[in-house]
């Protein structure tokens, strides 16, 4: 179990750098878009689009990354004042009962979603029609690996379980 936890940690490490540096592409196309406003007088007829779409796939593929490093807002104001094994249970059943189902949504319909972008050859509405559907397929890739790092969450939760019925 532990080296699934540890295969999956490794997969969203790796993805997350991978992903992370298209921060800096996307600055540079906004830098690009303000000297053609500032030296031409008038925005290129791509960027906007582009850097709103790349945004979009960093941040859901940074969602996995930021799991992985706990860096999503949590509340655990009541959570530190139970015991190592309460907060374990507490984990594992907030992760079956809240998370997994609303990551299932997030796969079903953002398969939909991109279905119906994808047989509709859905573009955007600028000068430039660039195509929408590989951006609505990051929904499902992102939702996959989140749900991944739940399952690798989940599994150590277990083994803290474990470890604190045989102490």
């Amino acid at each position: 179990m532990n080296a699934i936890a540890k295969a999956i940690d490794a997969l969203n490490e790796a993805f997350g750098r991978l992903i992370a540096p298209l921060i800096a592409v996307i600055t540079l196309i906004v830098i690009y878009d303000i000297a053609m406003r500032f030296f031409i007088g008038r925005p290129s007829d791509w960027a906007f689009d582009v850097t709103k779409m790349l945004f979009g796939v960093h941040f859901m593929l940074m969602a996995a990354y930021g799991l992985r490093h706990h860096a999503h807002v949590e509340v655990d104001v009541l959570k530190r004042l139970l015991s190592r094994r309460k907060q374990a249970a507490l984990e594992i059943l907030g992760y079956l009962i809240f998370f997994v189902p609303f990551i299932w949504m997030l796969l079903t319909l953002g398969w939909a979603f991109f279905e119906r972008s994808f047989s509709r050859g859905e573009t955007t509405y600028g000068m430039v029609a660039i195509p929408v559907y590989p951006v609505k397929a990051v929904i499902v890739i992102a939702a996959f690996l989140i749900l991944l790092q739940a399952v690798a969450i989940v599994i150590r939760a277990i083994q803290q379980l474990r470890e604190e019925e045989s102490a």
